[in-house]
């Protein structure tokens, strides 16, 4: 069992930017692992046809099981863009719905994008050095990387949480975070679809 970690110690594979926990399952999303992920299909598939890029990667502890327990996981979140869209995670809601989660910043620049589960609200916070975002339950979430560097961040998160891609790979998120004069934006997905 893992009872502490140094951030100071973290193996430093990608850059100046911490992303792995030694010893712990890492999982790497590709964007050919991100279809459906982007509004703009035809940005995506252009980029995917130039470079199968590496957009984000998260390592996992799961020190123990059963009620009171937690888990979390080290995430970098690459810079760059699809069409006018953010590199962003796939995003998902709890198995559990009921569960909470706890994001804290360690580096860059991002945001997270709630919604609930219908998708009917949806708001963003402010995720980077510095910042928490706490993210209550049976709310989906996502994270974007607004700016030109990783953002990297630690997820905290009950044992019996569970991850649920499955819901929003069926619907997807309502709402896109989209570049506008430099800035980013939020935008219905339909909205964004027609404007493009």
């Amino acid at each position: 069992m893992l009872d502490a970690i140094d951030l100071n110690d973290l193996s430093v594979p990608y850059g100046i930017y911490p992303a792995v926990l030694e010893g712990r399952p890492l999982v790497q999303r590709r964007l050919s692992d991100l279809s459906g992920c982007f509004a703009d299909e035809a940005a995506w598939a252009a980029a995917l046809a130039q470079e199968d890029a590496l957009v984000y990667a998260v390592s996992s502890v799961e020190p123990a099981d059963g009620e009171g327990q937690l888990h979390y996981g080290l995430g970098i979140l690459y810079s760059g863009k699809i069409g006018r869209e953010y590199y962003l995670t796939k995003g998902h809601l709890h198995a559990h719905r009921a569960a909470a989660e706890v994001y804290i910043g360690l580096a860059g620049r991002g945001e997270m994008l709630l919604e609930d589960e219908a998708g009917e609200v949806a708001r963003r916070c402010p995720l980077g050095a510095g910042r928490i975002v706490y993210v209550p339950g049976f709310t989906a979430h996502r994270t974007v990387n607004t700016g030109p560097e990783p953002l990297v961040y630690i997820g905290v998160y009950p044992s019996s949480a569970g991850h649920d891609y499955g819901a929003i790979a069926g619907r997807n998120f309502r709402n896109v975070l989209v570049e506008e004069a430099g800035n980013p934006v939020l935008l219905k997905r339909e909205v964004f679809l027609n404007t493009n």
